[in-house]
């Protein structure tokens, strides 16, 4: 432990833990002067407010500015807080929820408030004789505050007035636009809505006003203009059409006989079942078509418009141009322009809810003082500051109480991620796998970025996708740190999460960065290898021979059957004579080639045997460097570089350091299958496979060729001569 003493005069104790410094925050000298410490020694200088193992609404509380990242300044604003409404900050290191009563500074304004607002609040909950308030007697707003009491939140629901007609208006405002939730619970309205709402109902009862203004163009039939539009425009298209026809006929006299129905048209419909509703019938025209002709509206009508055309006459024409049993062009166009402007003012309609409110209502509203008084309400209940702002100052309070120590040793200091009795809170929970326990598993909300960073922590990882009932799905990330990988397969690895508060999810595994795990392992790579080339090569060749086999007998039941087929076989060829001088010339070159093996072996083993008996192990042990010492160095120079920083930076974080992970806290995050303190084991297997000797036998034939050798060679002759 080392100290250091900035310009002030203060006096930080470090310790060293993961390869540098970090600062010891234990008492509340430490939190005072925590703004004085130089943030080049902190160890984070941002975090994420949201994938943490960390009460989320402390977190929201600390975040000041609301922007999803807490900061070094914010967390240094906090200490400074604490330390000036607590006359004893030292309870903050005890961890523990509930703050006494008497730790609150009376004697500081800001405390005084506080220390009022602890025992109403205590009071509020049935507890007017605790000494001590925490999370809990916070968590339910709605028992703190009664809805038809002031409580600064600026929201004010039809409880907080005795008011009649305030309350029915209040009902009103959140019918059409919505409710905001009280303190208490209930439903309520803030100043916005209110403005929101009188400067509709304004724009509703103007668009009223041009109505009224222009009763003769824009409503032409008063109340009854609506439902007489409806039947202006159910003939308006068919109207047009007759008038159009006359028209025509009016500028040709051909036309007539051509615009009014052909001989043939009354043919077809002759052999129909007619009706007034019957289609061919209703697309005749409205009447005899002829030139400056008027549409008569009771005789000589088409039947199926009759009915329609009377609608017409009695609700639209009789109350605009009096009773009428004709109709001309000029009339209908006159009555044509009054919907038109009907029409245009409808289209002007205000896009609020409040549209299809009575005008008389709103009117009402406007001209009364029912806005002003809502708006005084809504300030009362604003200037009502000791119920809203003081509980939350309070809430923040017991917060900081319960949490703030816990984030400074992960945030300025990563203590609890060193300290072996507790996990840091970036640790999701353990990852089982492969006879493995991984400790350091963090979540992954964008797999894409983290895939990018992480890798450059020179960590084994292993990408889960964790599923379990009834939850949204999630992915982890765990560092492999202890072990070996050799049965790592992705896709289809399976094993079990399990997150901080001990539930079980499935775990797949979706993605593996490799990197060496420790020294061991990087020993024995070489020779692994080795071994799965040779066993590939093994497997291709027994793959061939197999396949070989199964070409050649096909190829056997195919000739068979030509044989069947074919009247008569080809001649077979004659069998070729046997060369003995060339299969002299091979087992001549298979017998240098042995010689020469044999030799080179005999070299060898008789170098090794010239040697002193001390000397044999080493060289022993210098071959087996020579294999694996590359893969080892390789390891150990990859091993010193892993670190915690771009785990966390892939997940938003601001390392200010480098984290290591060595080899010994890398083996204390991973655990390892390992029988338990004490456990007996029998060796008796029932299933296990039956020995057999060939081993044995090709160990001893292997003995007996190299002592042959030795024999030839000559060695033996310097012990027996």
């Amino acid at each position: 432990m080392s100290t250091q003493e900035n310009s002030k005069g203060y006096r930080w104790r470090f310790f060293r833990s993961g390869g540098f410094d970090q600062v010891l925050i234990e008492n509340a000298d430490d939190l005072r002067h925590l703004g004085e410490l130089d943030q080049k020694l902190w160890s984070v200088l941002a975090c994420p407010t949201s994938g943490l193992e960390f009460d989320t609404r402390t977190l929201q509380l600390l975040d000041s500015d609301g922007d999803g990242r807490i900061r070094a300044p914010e967390v240094i604003a906090a200490a400074n807080w604490v330390c000036t409404v607590l006359k004893t900050p030292d309870v903050l290191f005890r961890g523990v929820d509930g703050l006494p009563l008497a730790a609150i500074a009376d004697d500081h304004p800001e405390g005084a408030k506080l220390l009022a607002t602890a025992k109403k609040v205590l009071a509020y909950m049935g507890r007017p004789d605790a000494d001590s308030v925490g999370v809990a007697d916070l968590a339910d707003p709605s028992r703190l505050f009664a809805p038809d009491h002031y409580n600064g939140d600026g929201i004010v629901p039809a409880e907080l007035t005795p008011d009649a007609e305030l309350a029915k208006t209040i009902g009103l405002v959140i019918e059409h636009f919505g409710a905001l939730e009280d303190r208490s619970g209930k439903p309520g309205i803030d100043q916005d809505k209110v403005n929101a709402f009188f400067t509709a109902a304004q724009s509703v009862v103007d668009w009223h006003d041009q109505a009224v203004a222009s009763p003769d163009s824009v409503l032409p039939l008063g109340e009854g203009t609506a439902a007489a539009a409806a039947v202006f425009d159910a003939v308006r298209a068919k109207v047009e059409d007759y008038f159009t026809r006359c028209r025509l006929a009016a500028f040709d006299e051909r036309a007539a006989t051509a615009l009014n129905p052909a001989d043939t048209t009354y043919v077809g419909l002759a052999v129909q079942t007619l009706a007034t509703d019957t289609e061919g019938v209703a697309a005749l025209p409205l009447a005899q078509v002829g030139a400056g002709r008027a549409l008569p509206l009771q005789d000589g009508l088409n039947p199926a418009w009759e009915a329609r055309i009377a609608a017409l006459r009695d609700d639209v024409i009789k109350p605009i141009l009096g009773a009428r049993t004709t109709l001309s062009h000029a009339e209908w166009q006159d009555i044509a322009a009054r919907f038109d402007a009907y029409r245009a003012w409808l289209a002007a309609t205000p896009a609020t809810p409040l549209a299809a409110v009575p005008a008389d209502t709103l009117r009402a509203l406007l001209a009364g003082s029912v806005q002003a008084e809502l708006t005084a309400l809504i300030q009362q209940d604003l200037a009502a500051e000791t119920a809203a702002a003081q509980v939350d100052a309070l809430e923040r309070l017991v917060r900081y109480n319960r949490d703030l120590v816990t984030l400074l040793r992960n945030f300025v200091t990563l203590s609890d991620f060193y300290n072996a009795g507790n996990k840091a809170i970036f640790q999701a929970g353990t990852l089982y796998l492969d006879q493995r326990s991984c400790e350091l598993c963090l979540r992954v909300a964008d797999m894409g970025r983290h895939a990018t960073l992480a890798p450059l922590s020179g960590a084994y990882l292993v990408y889960c996708e964790c599923r379990r009932e009834g939850e949204a799905p999630i992915t982890i990330v765990a560092a492999m740190t202890g072990g070996d990988a050799d049965e790592m397969m992705v896709p289809g690895r399976n094993g079990v999460f399990y997150d901080r508060q001990g539930r079980d999810w499935n775990a797949a595994v979706v993605k593996v960065v490799e990197a060496p795990i420790s020294v061991r392992q990087a020993f024995w790579s070489p020779y692994k290898r080795v071994g799965r080339m040779i066993g590939d090569q093994i497997q291709k060749f027994a793959a061939s021979r197999d396949k070989a086999v199964e070409d050649k007998a096909a190829a056997g039941v195919a000739g068979a059957g030509a044989k069947v087929e074919a009247p008569a076989p080809a001649p077979a060829p004659a069998p070729q004579a046997f060369d003995i001088a060339k299969f002299a010339g091979i087992f001549a070159a298979i017998g240098l080639a042995l010689g020469a093996l044999g030799t080179a072996l005999a070299a060898v083993v008789t170098g090794f045997l010239s040697l002193p008996g001390w000397q044999m192990p080493l060289v022993i042990a210098g071959i087996l460097l020579l294999i694996s010492g590359p893969s080892m160095l390789l390891a150990w120079l990859k091993l010193r570089q892993r670190n915690l920083g771009p785990l966390l930076d892939a997940n938003g974080w601001a390392v200010n350091t480098r984290a290591r992970i060595n080899i010994p806290f890398g083996s204390a995050l991973t655990g390892v299958a390992s029988l338990p303190a004490g456990a007996s084991r029998s060796m008796a297997d029932p299933y296990a496979e039956k020995e057999t000797p060939w081993g044995t036998w090709m160990f001893l034939l292997i003995v007996v060729v190299i002592a042959i050798v030795l024999w030839r060679q000559g060695v033996y002759d310097r012990f027996l001569g």
